[in-house]
Formats: structure tokens, sequence, C-alpha cells
């Protein structure tokens, strides 16, 4: 692996996080003063409503992850932070995608399994469906369909959790 692809990798922080007003914008803006680009963020309420679990996804070198995750827990509001891609992990990511009808339904078949597709809606002119599933698969089935049947298209980005007994609570 050349040095650029792996300074660059993707990488999955996950973050347990109070559930205050601000603290989301702390975390981002971390992101921001140094120069990071997030490429997606997912945020829920976990355990009582207390506390937010939040998935990042960027695009950093292993020491570059290691340097925000010590800068993120500095910021009060934030409980513990982990990098998912230093282990084995489970990563997923849910799609809702509207495409031309004119797509042939023998492809749509063959698109859906591997992602967990489900369809629905199919009327005249369009179909939506769902699907969940690594983020590598989706991406797939994206180029299946290809840009010109796509007609709209709404990622989750990713959702992980370590493998094994490896967990981010309190």
């Amino acid at each position: 692996m050349d040095k650029e692809k792996y300074e660059s990798m993707k990488r999955i922080i996950s973050i347990l996080i109070e559930n205050k007003s601000g603290a989301l914008a702390r975390v981002v803006g971390l992101f921001h003063q140094r120069g990071y680009n997030i490429e997606s963020l997912n945020v829920g309420p976990v355990f009582d409503g207390s506390y937010s679990r939040m998935t990042v996804t960027t695009r950093a070198s292993e020491n570059d992850v290691e340097q925000i995750t010590k800068q993120m827990n500095k910021i009060i509001d934030v409980i513990k932070v982990s990098d998912l891609t230093e282990g084995k992990h489970h990563e997923y990511e849910f799609i809702l995608i509207k495409f031309n009808k004119s797509f042939q339904t023998s492809k749509i078949q063959k698109i859906l399994k591997p992602i967990n597709g489900k369809i629905l809606e199919r009327n005249n002119n369009i179909i939506v469906m769902s699907a969940f599933g690594p983020s590598s698969d989706i991406e797939l089935a994206l180029k299946s369909i290809g840009k010109n049947n796509l007609l709209e298209v709404v990622r989750s980005g990713s959702l992980g959790l370590h493998e094994g007994e490896s967990t981010l609570k309190i």
C-alpha cells in the first residue's frame, strides 16, 4: 500500500457524548479546526436519552485520527471515543433509492439481494427501495444502477460497532 493511500484511509470514529445543547457543534468544530472533512455523521440518543452515540466517518491517517481522538477526549461533553477502524468492527449503512421504472426488473433483484434490499413503492414511473449493508456493497449497488437511472438517493452514512466483547459505554 503506498503512503498516499494509507494516509487517507477511511476512518470510522465512534463517540459517546452527553446529550446536551452545543455538544455536537463542539465535536464538529474540532474537525473543522483540524481541516478534516466529515464524510458522514450519525447521532442518536442511547440509554435513557441523556447520552448520544455519534459515528463520524472521515479520511485521515492513523496518526491524525489519534490526535483528533486526544483532542475530542478534552471536550467536556465527550464520555468516550474509539476509532472503530483500529480493529475488527461491523459497519453498515442504510439507504433509500428512487430510480426509473424503466430499469430492468431482473437487474433489480440481483442488486437487492447483497444489500438486503426491499421495494417500498412501485408505480408506472418509479421504484423506491430501501437497503442496508456494508458501505462498499452500497457503492457497488449504486454503480450497478447507474447515474442515469437514479432519481434520488438518501444515505445514512456509516454506523458501526466493535466486533466481539469490546464496547463503547459508560
